[in-house]
């Protein structure tokens, strides 16, 4: 579970990530990374620390299967949450085929965009 503080919740935060910031995909997700202010403010409940924001919508399966994924992925970013840069904020989008990928494949694709978004 990731701590409340490194939650992204809002929706003009998780806007102005997948509008400005570095994007990098692969089979299973697509991962957007934002490391600039925006212009207008962010939440006042956000810490200083990185936050992360989970997309998973109805093409990725039913309720359970979206649950799953989600659950997988939200592990995967915690682990993540070390490497992210101190501002930065992660939207973490599941593809159709992140349904039926284990969690090593789901955690090597994340591990692999999160390479190529922060070089």
């Amino acid at each position: 579970m990731l701590p409340a503080a490194n939650r992204l919740t809002q929706a003009r935060d998780f806007r102005h990530a997948i509008r400005s910031g570095r994007r990098a995909g692969s089979r299973t997700l697509v991962v957007h990374l934002s490391t600039e202010d925006p212009t207008t403010p962010v939440s006042t409940a956000g810490p200083e620390g990185p936050r992360v924001g989970l997309v998973v919508s109805k093409a990725v399966g039913n309720a359970v299967t979206r649950n799953r994924v989600q659950r997988r992925l939200r592990h995967l970013a915690r682990e993540q949450l070390t490497a992210l840069p101190g501002s930065g904020v992660l939207v973490v989008r599941a593809l159709p085929p992140a349904a039926d990928a284990s969690s090593a494949e789901l955690g090597a694709d994340l591990t692999r965009c999160l390479g190529r978004v922060m070089s």
